[in-house]
This record gives structure tokens, C-alpha cells and sequence, in this order.
């Protein structure tokens, strides 16, 4: 863009990062574990977030060398394998964020019930997953990117279509419904609560990718940090609103199909005023425009950020070219060709928990390099280190939960955690690796003395 990002462009960019797609498709999963108590899990998952902001803001500010998780790695530890093992599993977050937000649209898109539950024998929902994705590889591909005052206006309809719906449901709730309002309160005791924040975590992520666009943004130091402080206690406060409205509304949809209960629960509120299908269809509507954007801007920025890696050798180059005018082509296919087998394959359970996982290490990563900087006047050490206790709190939660109540997807995330890690060692150890199997090689010569 010809023009430097403001401050406003920059809350928008950070805001509709989170709130673009991730209520749409954590909500049934984080509810069904802690139900009217969920206002505590995004709470918790809030905190943890915010420390990490406060964790990358002050990392941002001690170098000169302005940059994300891979940089920050680099830079405060020197260490090439670590940076690259971040930047992977960073790049692997925001595959499994695509993918969620394509399960959420194909889960929408099949609720209006016009489209048949399968065609050709294919279930529907992950083929329009899998084609809303390349849809949006094909939009990349043309060059399209959303200008920065546009984004001010998706994510005022994003919003405002958000707080509108928790407004209207708490009317519902206090002045018609006549049931009474619950709280979680029972739920406190256990750890039901923060092993649903441990899940939710991917829906706090997005904020983050304004470090990799410094050069676009004025007065970028400043100005993101800012942004980041006021964005993600908004994204809290309307995850908070609309999740006890959701679950107070419509318990039982919760559990008959938990993907698109929010819409279950717009008809409902909208009763009263006998608009009951309107609102349905006006939430689908903004859960289909919400998601879809969502897939968009994060393939344009998790392109530009492996574009980034590719420059820094830490991506091969059959992936991409770093010397590419704007966003290198194959990178795009490459990175679509993974959400679409992710989003085609996986349950929703398992992406969410997969890019959870992923955000939870990087961020909990983030927050523990912030706190060894804590000699320096500038850093309170206490917030970085409430960042790393979470996440290192979130990631054994995460498990547990996943292993006592969904065994299969607990092995499937286990699975694509260990193929990801033992592809980044091979990947970033492989002269070591080279070097060892030339070592133990016999001399062909020595072979033909003995024959």
C-alpha cells in the first residue's frame, strides 16, 4: 500500500485477526467442556495472551532488528535451529487456523439446509471447505489484498454484528426467557475451565502478524504496541459476551451440533420480535463473510511470513521464492494444499487442539525470552512470566483433556506434533545429519580390497 498503516488500521488488522473467524468455530468446542463457566476460560486464555503481547512488544523494542518469533529467537539466542523450529511451528499454527475457520464455513454454508448433505456420495461440508479454500488461493493468486481502511469497515461489521448479537440475547435472557442467568460458578472448583482456555488459545492469535509487516506501519514500534493492548481485551470482553449468551440461550444445541449453535441462538433472541429466520440467516451470513475473511488475510500473511523464512534459508527453496514480487505463488498453492487436507480430514476437535497447540509453544516461547531480559529497567518481569507459567500450565491441560475425553484426537494431534518436529530436525539438523552418515560410509575403494 502506498500509505503507512495508522494506529486504527492497525487495531483493525490485529482485531479482525482474532475476532475473524475464531467465536465461529471455538465456541461449540470450548463450551462443551465448561459450558456456563466459558467466561473464565477465555478469561484465562485472554491473560495468558496479553502477557505474551506484552512479552513481543518489549522484545520489539530492545532490537533494533524489528521482527516476530523468528527473529526474536535469532536475536536473543543466537540459535539458527531454534529460530527455524519456531518460525515452522508458527507456520503450521496458521495452516491449522486456515483450516479451522474452512471447517466453521463449510459448517455455516451447510446449516441454511439449501445445499444437500452430500453430492456425489461426498459429504458436503469438507468439499465446501476444501473449495472455499481455493477459492481463496485463487483470489491470493490474483493480487488481491484488502486495503487498510476497508479493513476498518469488515471489522466494524464483524463487531458490531457480534456485541448487536450478545446485546439482543442478554435482553432475551433477562426480560423474556424467564430461566435464570448462569454463571459457571459450579465449574469453578475443577480444571475444566482452563483446559477449555488451553483449547481457545488459537482464537487469541492474529495480533502477532503485525510484527511482520513493520515497514508498512507508521511509527511501528508505538503504534503496535498500542494495538495490541487494546485489541485483544476487546476480543476478550466479546468472547465473554457472546459465549455466556450462547450457552445460557442454547445449552442444547451445544450438544446436538455445537459448530453453529451461535445461529440457533440468534433465532431464538430474535423470537420476541417474530424475526426468528432473519437472524438465523444474518448470523450465517456474518459467519460465512467472518471465516471467509479470516482464510484470506491469514494465506496472504502466513505467505508473506514464510516469504520471510524462504529469504532466511529456514523454508526450502522448492516451497517458494523469497525474491518474488509480493506473495510468491507456489508458496500459496503449497500452503492451501496443506489447509485443504487439514480442513478435508481433520475434526474440528483435532485442528483447534493442533493450532492451539502450536500458538500455546511459540507464545509460552516469547514470554519466557522476554523474561530473561527482565535486568533491563523497562521489562516487568512478573508479566513475562505469568505468560510462560500459562502456557507451560495450558499445554499438559490441553493434553489431558484431549486424552480422557477424545483418545482418538489426542493420538491424531500427538501424531501431527511429532511428524512436525521430527521434519523440522531433519530439516534444520540435516548437515549434522550428512556430515554423520558420510562418517560411518565405508571407503568404496577399502570395499573393493576386500572383494
Amino acid at each position: 500500500m502506498a500509505e503507512s498503516l495508522g494506529l486504527k488500521e492497525s487495531i483493525s488488522m490485529a482485531l479482525g485477526g482474532m475476532i475473524g473467524g475464531g467465536i465461529y468455530a471455538v465456541l461449540g468446542v470450548v463450551a462443551n467442556i465448561t459450558m456456563s463457566a466459558i467466561w473464565v476460560a477465555f478469561l484465562a486464555a485472554g491473560i495468558v495472551a496479553i502477557c505474551a503481547g506484552y512479552s513481543y512488544n518489549k522484545l520489539n523494542s530492545l532490537t533494533d532488528n524489528q521482527g516476530g518469533s523468528v527473529t526474536f529467537v535469532q536475536c536473543y539466542l543466537g540459535n539458527s535451529t531454534l529460530a527455524g523450529i519456531a518460525g515452522w511451528t508458527l507456520l503450521f499454527g496458521y495452516i491449522g487456523s486456515m483450516a479451522m475457520y474452512a471447517f466453521a464455513f463449510g459448517e455455516f454454508t451447510a446449516a441454511f439446509g439449501i445445499i444437500p448433505g452430500s453430492v456425489l456420495e461426498v459429504p458436503t461440508r469438507p468439499l465446501i471447505s476444501v473449495l472455499a479454500v481455493a477459492g481463496f488461493v485463487g483470489l491470493n493468486l490474483l493480487g488481491s489484498r484488502t486495503t487498510g481502511a476497508a479493513e476498518n469497515v469488515l471489522v466494524a461489521l464483524k463487531v458490531g454484528i457480534l456485541v448487536v448479537f450478545g446485546l439482543l440475547g442478554l435482553v432475551y435472557a433477562f426480560g423474556f426467557s424467564g430461566a435464570q442467568f448462569e454463571y459457571g460458578v459450579s465449574h469453578l472448583g475443577g480444571f475444566d475451565p482452563l483446559m477449555a482456555a488451553a483449547i481457545s488459545f488459537v482464537a487469541f492469535q492474529g495480533w502477532q502478524l503485525l510484527y511482520y509487516d513493520q515497514e508498512g506501519i507508521e511509527n511501528p514500534v508505538d503504534t503496535i504496541r498500542t494495538a495490541v493492548y487494546i485489541s485483544i481485551p476487546v476480543a476478550v470482553a466479546i468472547y465473554i459476551l457472546v459465549g455466556m449468551v450462547t450457552v445460557n440461550l442454547v445449552p442444547q444445541a451445544l450438544t446436538s451440533h455445537p459448530h453453529v449453535a451461535l445461529k440457533d441462538a440468534a433465532s431464538l433472541m430474535m423470537q420476541p420480535y417474530g424475526l426468528a429466520q432473519l437472524g438465523a440467516v444474518i448470523l450465517a451470513l456474518s459467519a460465512l463473510f467472518s471465516t471467509g475473511s479470516a482464510i484470506n488475510a491469514t494465506l496472504f500473511s502466513s505467505a508473506y511470513f514464510a516469504k520471510g523464512m524462504l529469504g532466511d534459508d529456514i523454508l526450502p527453496d522448492q516451497i517458494g521464492s523469497s525474491d518474488a514480487d509480493g506473495v510468491p505463488e507456489r508458496t500459496v498453492l503449497v500452503l492451501g494444499a496443506i489447509t485443504g487436507a487439514f480442513t478435508w480430514f481433520g475434526g474440528l476437535g483435532a485442528i483447534t487442539s493442533f493450532a492451539s497447540l502450536s500458538f500455546i509453544l511459540v507464545f509460552g516461547a516469547m514470554s519466557y525470552l522476554a523474561f530473561r531480559q527482565r535486568d533491563h529497567d523497562e521489562v516487568n518481569a512478573v508479566i513475562p512470566a505469568i505468560g510462560t507459567v500459562g502456557a507451560l500450565a495450558f499445554f499438559p491441560l490441553m493434553m489431558y483433556n484431549l486424552y480422557t475425553r477424545e483418545p482418538n484426537t489426542f493420538y491424531i494431534v500427538l501424531g501431527l506434533a511429532v511428524v512436525v518436529l521430527a521434519v523440522e530436525l531433519l530439516y534444520f539438523e540435516r548437515d549434522v545429519i550428512e556430515a554423520e552418515v558420510t562418517e560411518f560410509e565405508p571407503d568404496p575403494g577399502v570395499f573393493d580390497e576386500h572383494n
